[in-house]
């Protein structure tokens, strides 16, 4: 994926991570952009309160997931680096 393309796919996740941030903060938690690899898969790391959370899944696939996939229908796979059931 040249750097350009690559950039564009980046501003686009972080738009819809920014989107569900707010849900996210008012429970004490967040997420980041780890890596987009180049066949399109979306890694994030869940933090604070989100990484143990007992709805970290469903806020992970409803939430993140969704709103990533709405953004770049492309995306391979979505992966939650640092929370084993998620991957």
């Amino acid at each position: 994926m040249i750097t350009e393309e690559r950039n564009k796919i980046e501003g686009l996740i972080e738009n819809a991570l920014d989107s569900v941030r707010p849900y996210l903060e008012a429970d004490g938690g967040n997420v980041k952009l780890a890596e987009v690899t180049d066949d399109l898969i979306v890694r994030l790391e869940l933090m604070g309160s989100c990484q143990t959370c007992p709805m970290n899944a469903m806020t992970f696939r409803a939430g993140l997931e969704e709103s990533i996939r709405k953004a770049v229908p492309n995306v391979l796979r979505v992966e939650a680096v640092n929370v084993p059931s998620l991957v």
